[in-house]
């Protein structure tokens, strides 16, 4: 019997997916105050201790500015399709409902999505706010839903979600939405 297929082992798997996904976190949270570095801004990682965001950037004024931080190993991050539409699910034709954009809170809270390249050099970032964010999950899931007009194949409920690196390019190396938004914050 292999390690994998007992209950013990079942369980190191699901710890070592556990850690490995804590590690891209903590590995896209400092590649991201390196390069807030490199741009002259210091930049600090609260390992995950705060909710709504990850990184306070500092600039040599003292202006500050949260930043939520979402890393990725592949072309896509996940997230729910709740956090960011209205979504109504009829039970009785094992449907999901959208009920339209749903309000959130901080839209122009700024997101950094990191993509860990196969080696160091190929890291990408892409600089946006949280209604970027919200747009391109919406525009990804509706595209989605459209297709199976409305009805997952496997579980009506699941509001799983992702977005993609593709709808983020306009925003790649964007880094100017930080330090504009601390000059004005300074002013």
């Amino acid at each position: 019997m292999t390690p994998s297929s007992t209950a013990e082992g079942y369980e190191l798997t699901k710890m070592a997916t556990g850690l490995s996904n804590k590690l891209t976190s903590q590995i896209g949270e400092y590649l991201c105050c390196a390069e807030l570095g490199r741009h002259g801004l210091i930049a600090t990682t609260f390992t995950g201790n705060v909710p709504d965001f990850d990184l306070l950037v500092c600039d040599s004024n003292l202006v500050t500015e949260p930043v939520q931080v979402k890393t990725s190993r592949s072309n896509s991050w996940p997230s729910k399709a709740n956090f960011w539409l209205n979504i109504e699910i009829d039970d009785k034709n094992k449907q999901q409902i959208n009920l339209g954009e749903r309000d959130i809170s901080n839209p122009t809270l700024i997101y950094i999505c990191v993509v860990l390249g196969s080696d160091r050099s190929g890291d990408r970032f892409f600089i946006c706010q949280k209604k970027d964010i919200q747009t391109a999950c919406i525009t990804s899931y509706c595209r989605w839903m459209d297709s199976k007009d409305w009805k997952r194949p496997r579980n009506y409920r699941s509001l799983d979600n992702r977005y993609y690196m593709d709808d983020l390019l306009p925003f790649e190396n964007n880094w100017k939405l930080i330090t504009d938004r601390l000059q004005r914050n300074a002013s």
